[in-house]
């Protein structure tokens, strides 16, 4: 259960954790993503080569962090993004 933050259990991190505690989770998690480490380190790599990228590439549309994470999708676009994108 996430990573042993709680218990080893569902039941025993219902029992261990207040509600507060998990909205805190939540809330590192939507900003920091996975507390999986292979996951963080997948992540970490893909920033790195990211960065390596779009400082050698020509010009064009620049390299996005989830082309080098096999292992997370793709954000959806927002309204303003689509939009932006169309002109």
């Amino acid at each position: 259960m996430l990573n042993g933050i709680g218990g080893c259990t569902i039941a025993e991190a219902q029992q261990r954790l207040s509600y507060e505690e998990v909205q805190r989770w939540a809330l590192y998690r939507k900003k920091r993503g996975s507390l999986h480490p292979g996951m963080r380190i997948e992540r970490s790599s893909a920033l790195l080569a990211t960065l390596y990228a779009n400082t050698h590439k020509g010009k064009g549309s620049p390299v996005k962090i989830t082309d080098f994470m096999p292992h997370e999708e793709e954000p959806e676009l927002s309204l303003q993004q689509a939009m932006k994108s169309w002109h």
